[in-house]
């Protein structure tokens, strides 16, 4: 069976952020994600992790202003200073986290943008991360969103993330393969599991229902059945990343709602 990781920005948020990773080692989490660490000192973070035995697994870099909309700078020209500061940031957390991957956001384009100068722009800014980060022996991600959720997202699909993988050719540049987002923007997420999997270019997996991005097993895709493909396939390939929980728990934000949604789990335990 996959190992799982909560991811706690989404989850647990019946409890104040640094109260979550205690909630998720009692559920039997062994490991956990999170979006962004920046509004705590990484030292308390950090403490959370040894005190619960727990292990983070992944975070992401600075997106820009999120609160204005902002979805990553990466792929925006004119950013550059200010996304390499921003991933200078990211590899000191990641460093203080022993966290081994972190998650560069492409942006969303503004009106009018040419896309070709934002893909250079990109491709620019990842080949320097990965150049910084496998100084440290931290490994880059990129992951295709669907544009219902974040419209004018530069990266949508599995094929545009590997083939810029390919193109970049940094050993530790991979890509975040989220089969939410993936169903929602292409479908057939089995046989792109089966075809991507070996490739040796995922990094890491994230999951949630669709089409409401809450609990695996509400919605329309049959999670049973696809841990059973990564199995198989890792099995085959010897892929041995995590798989995390990045969805909203349907019973909202009240107290034990995160815990009373956990059914799904097939074990509690990385």
């Amino acid at each position: 069976m996959p190992r799982f990781a909560a991811n706690l920005s989404l989850l647990y948020n019946e409890h104040a952020f640094l109260d979550r990773f205690a909630a998720a080692a009692q559920d039997g989490f062994t490991a956990v994600e999170f979006l962004f660490p920046y509004d705590y000192a990484a030292a308390d973070i950090a403490s959370r992790l040894q005190a619960h035995g727990l292990q983070q697994v992944l975070m992401n870099a600075p997106p820009g202003d999120w609160a204005c909309g902002e979805r990553g700078i990466a792929a925006l020209p004119g950013r550059e200073a200010e996304f390499r500061e921003g991933f200078a940031r990211a590899l000191d957390y990641a460093h203080a986290l022993d966290c081994p991957r972190i998650h560069v956001l492409a942006g969303v384009l503004p009106p009018g943008a040419d896309a070709a100068a934002c893909q250079a722009v990109y491709e620019s800014n990842l080949a320097w991360a990965a150049r910084q980060a496998a100084v440290v022996g931290c490994t880059v991600l990129i992951e295709p969103i669907n544009t219902r959720d974040f419209p004018g997202y530069l990266l949508q699909t599995q094929a545009q993330a590997h083939a810029l993988v390919q193109a970049v050719g940094a050993p530790n540049l991979q890509v975040q393969f989220d089969l939410y987002h993936c169903q929602v923007m292409e479908g057939d997420v089995a046989t792109k599991l089966r075809a991507y999997l070996p490739t040796g270019r995922v990094g890491h997996i994230q999951i949630a229902g669709v089409p409401g991005r809450h609990e695996p097993d509400v919605g329309e895709l049959n999670y049973a059945y696809l841990f059973g493909v990564i199995d198989e396939v890792s099995a085959q390939c010897g892929w041995d990343g995590w798989v995390g929980c990045e969805y909203r728990p349907q019973r909202g934000t009240v107290a034990g709602a995160t815990r009373e949604g956990l059914g799904w789990l097939p074990r509690r335990s990385g």
